[in-house]
């Protein structure tokens, strides 16, 4: 039986790179990098399963057609979708220039809506898909130095909200994952003092793991998540309670 495609933007490292292993016992995964050297190291970690990655820069539309147009011509459609891949360029906003801004709101967001749409008819014309959203939870408590990457994360919750009301008679949900801290590259390079002071914002007193967001992401990528459209799950250890 053929396994159902699943791509992930954003693969080659942190939460995604733990997505795509995760995803990869259930789906043909398709992974994507920012240069092809990430690519090859996606299709490298993912050799075991069948999946493969590819080159994707989101703020070229030709770049994702391209990637669109491969995938149709050497797998199925994929039926599940998670937009993981974005970029930070934190600055208070004050001093931030316009292409810090437009640099963030376009990979973060427009790059969401780019990719979503081009996977959408064949999810349609299968009447079942799955489209995961990793925003953050900055986005819902804000953050000083990233109010563009508030403001995208943001606009993708409510773009997720409007997507899962449209889509909701076919079989296919649309869902955001909001993590906190979760240990990363980037956290292992923080001091002790800068780890104590986000952990005394924590109740959970410790850094989320990449395997405990995907193992949200697959869950939602499930049969039995069928019922949950249109939601921002948050997994922070309590940093934020909605």
């Amino acid at each position: 039986m053929t396994r159902k495609v699943a791509l992930v933007t954003g693969a080659s490292r942190g939460i995604g790179r733990t997505i795509a292993v995760t995803l990869g016992h259930d789906y043909e995964v398709l992974g994507t990098a920012t240069t092809s050297a990430g690519a090859d190291k996606i299709t490298a970690m993912l050799e075991q399963t069948g999946g493969r990655g590819y080159e994707l820069n989101l703020v070229d539309p030709d770049s994702i057609h391209s990637l669109l147009q491969l995938i149709k011509t050497h797998h199925d459609a994929p039926q599940v979708l998670v937009n993981n891949a974005g970029i930070t360029r934190d600055k208070l906003a004050l001093r931030m220039k316009e292409e810090e801004w437009d640099d963030v709101i376009v990979t973060n967001l427009t790059g969401v809506f780019r990719v979503t749409k081009g996977v959408l008819r064949g999810m349609t014309k299968a009447r079942w898909g799955r489209i995961i959203n990793l925003t953050s939870v900055v986005g819902s408590m804000g953050n000083p130095g990233q109010s563009n990457y508030a403001a995208a994360k943001a606009g993708i919750e409510g773009y997720t909200r409007s997507l899962a009301a449209e889509m909701g008679s076919t079989g296919i949900t649309v869902n955001c994952i909001a993590p906190g801290m979760v240990m990363t590259d980037m956290t292992e390079e923080l001091s002790d003092a800068q780890k104590d002071a986000m952990l005394s914002r924590i109740p959970a007193r410790r850094l989320g793991t990449t395997e405990e967001v995907a193992a949200l992401c697959a869950f939602l990528a499930s049969e039995s998540a069928g019922y949950i459209t249109g939601e921002t799950i948050h997994i922070n250890g309590g940093m934020y309670m909605n």
